[in-house]
C-alpha cells in the first residue's frame, strides 16, 4: 500500500497486450492523471509498444499465454506474486480469464487490499465435458482469490448468479455495462477523413451497386464466422451483388475453422477479407448491414461501435449483445447457431432497408445516452475510490498464510484440480491430434 501523501497504485493487468490496446484503449492514461499512479502488466506482444506509448503508463512483462499451460501457469503465478510484493498496489483490477486467474490468485497471496476482476465474457458457457470443467474451475478460483467482481453487463451478471460461481455481494455493475464505453466523437459519421475514406474504398473495390454484410472481429468458430460464411454463401448463390466484408485475424491454433469455410473465405470472390484493422469505423460507414454471430459474450465493443456508427445490426441473441439490442426495436436478433434464422434476417434486412435502419437510429440514440467513454471512466474511477476508502487494514503475513490455508481447507483444493484437470486436457488434445497407428 502506498503512503498517504502519494498516489494510490493500481495495476491493470491482461493476458496479452492486444487486450489494453483494443479493449481498454484511454482507460489507463484517464486513471494515470486522475490519482493513481498506474502500472499495466501483460505478456509481450506487437501491440505492446503502442500500448505504452499511447497509455504513458509503466508496463511489465509477465509470459502468460491464453493457451492451458500449467507448467508456464506456475512460473507466472511465482512471478506475479514478486511483483506485488515489490511494488505494492492498492488495486490489483484485471481482464481476461488467464490474467485474472493468475492475477487475482498472486494478488491475495501477496496481501493486496482491493482485488477486482472484470468479467467480459465466459469461455464455459460454451463448452462441454472436461474443458467445461477445467473452465469452471478456473472462474471459481478467480472468483474466490478477488474480493470484487465486475461482470461488463447485466445478463452476465444474471448468469454468474444463476450458476453459483461466486457470491453475490461480491458482484457489481458499472453503470449499464461495458468495460470502456465507447468515443463517440471517432465512432461518428460525420468525423470520418475524406482520405481514409477513399482508401478503404479503394481496399474493398466499392461499388454504390453492391449490398456490403460487414463482421468485425476474431475469425474463429466462437464468433460464429462458420455460420456468418454459410448463411452468406446461400444468400449469394441467389443475389450475386452482395458481398461480405471479415475483418479481423485467424487464430488457427486455438480456434481453428473447418477447412470448408477457410476455403470459401479464400476462394470466393465476393467475400472480402481484411486482415484486423484501425479503421474499423470506416467499413462500418461503408456496409448496409452488421452481422454478430458470436456464441457468447460480455459486452461487445464492436456493438456499440456499429450502433454509434448508425449501421442496422443483426446478432446473435447471447449475453451482452441483448443489453445492447432488442429484437425489433434497435436491431434484429437470431437463436446463436442457428442458420436458418440467422439467414432470413439477413434477408429481411436486405428487403426492409427503412426498417431495419429505423431501428438503427434508436440504438445510436441508445449508445449516445447510456455509454458515453468518459461517463464509463468517471464511474469506474469513482467505484475505486469506494471500495479502496472501505478496504481493511493489511493484516499480517502470519494472517494471510492463515487465510489462504483456511480457504484451501474449505474449498477443497480447487487450485491442485486446475492444474490436475489442466494437464488432463493438455494430454487429451495430444491424443486427439495424434496420427493413427
Amino acid at each position: 500500500m502506498q503512503n498517504s501523501g502519494s498516489p494510490k497504485k493500481l495495476i491493470r493487468i491482461t493476458t496479452v497486450p492486444m487486450a489494453l490496446r483494443y479493449l481498454l484503449p484511454g482507460q489507463m492514461n484517464y486513471m494515470n492523471t486522475n490519482g493513481y499512479e498506474v502500472v499495466m502488466i501483460s505478456a509481450d506482444g506487437r501491440e505492446l509498444a503502442e500500448v505504452v506509448a499511447e497509455e504513458k503508463c509503466r508496463h511489465i512483462v509477465v509470459p502468460m499465454t491464453r493457451k492451458i499451460t500449467p507448467i508456464q501457469d506456475l512460473k507466472c503465478l511465482w512471478q506475479l506474486v514478486k511483483i506485488f510484493r515489490e511494488e505494492r498496489p492498492d488495486i490489483v483490477h484485471s481482464h481476461t480469464p488467464k490474467a485474472g486467474l493468475l492475477g487475482m490468485l498472486a494478488a491475495k497471496i501477496a496481501g493486496v487490499n482491493t482485488r477486482i476482476h472484470t468479467v467480459a465474457g465466459l469461455p464455459l458457457m460454451v463448452e462441454k465435458g472436461l474443458k467445461f470443467q477445467i473452465l469452471k474451475t478456473v472462474e471459481k478460483i478467480t472468483y474466490a482469490a478477488a474480493n470484487h467482481v465486475w461482470p461488463n453487463s447485466q445478463s452476465l451478471m444474471d448468469f454468474i448468479k444463476k450458476k453459483k460461481l461466486t457470491s453475490a455481494r461480491k458482484l457489481h455493475l458499472i453503470g449499464n455495462g461495458s468495460t470502456n464505453g465507447i468515443n463517440v466523437g471517432r465512432f461518428s459519421p460525420e468525423s470520418l477523413d475524406p482520405s481514409i475514406m477513399q482508401q478503404v474504398k479503394d481496399q474493398i473495390s466499392y461499388d454504390s451497386n453492391k449490398t456490403y454484410l460487414l463482421s468485425i472481429g476474431r475469425l474463429v468458430k466462437d464468433k460464429g464466422i462458420v455460420e456468418v460464411v454459410e448463411s452468406f454463401a446461400n444468400l449469394h448463390a441467389q443475389n450475386d451483388t452482395l458481398r461480405l466484408i471479415l475483418v479481423g485475424d485467424f487464430e488457427q491454433e486455438l480456434d481453428p475453422l473447418p477447412e470448408s469455410t477457410l476455403y470459401q473465405i479464400k476462394q470466393n470472390d465476393a467475400i472480402i477479407h481484411i486482415p484486423w484493422s484501425n479503421h474499423v469505423q470506416y467499413f462500418m460507414h461503408l456496409a448496409n448491414n452488421f452481422i454478430f454471430a458470436s456464441h457468447r459474450e460480455g459486452f461487445p465493443n464492436v456493438l456499440l461501435q456499429a450502433g454509434a456508427m448508425n449501421l442496422p445490426v443483426i446478432c446473435s441473441r447471447i449475453s451482452g449483445n441483448v443489453d445492447i439490442v432488442s429484437q425489433n426495436e434497435t436491431g434484429l436478433l437470431f437463436a446463436p447457431g442457428n442458420l436458418k434464422q440467422m439467414q432470413n434476417l439477413i434477408q429481411y434486412a436486405i428487403t426492409h432497408t427503412q426498417v431495419v435502419q429505423s431501428m438503427a437510429v434508436k440504438l445510436r440514440d441508445k449508445i449516445q445516452r447510456e455509454f458515453q467513454r468518459d461517463e464509463i471512466w468517471a464511474k469506474i474511477h469513482s467505484q475505486y475510490s469506494l471500495i479502496t476508502a472501505a478496504t481493511p487494514v493489511r493484516i499480517s503475513l502470519v494472517q494471510q498464510l492463515t487465510d489462504v490455508a483456511s480457504s484451501l481447507w474449505q474449498q477443497p483444493a480447487i487450485a491442485v484440480r486446475y492444474f490436475f484437470l489442466s494437464l488432463q486436457m493438455r494430454r487429451a488434445t495430444r491424443r486427439a491430434s495424434s496420427p493413427a497407428m
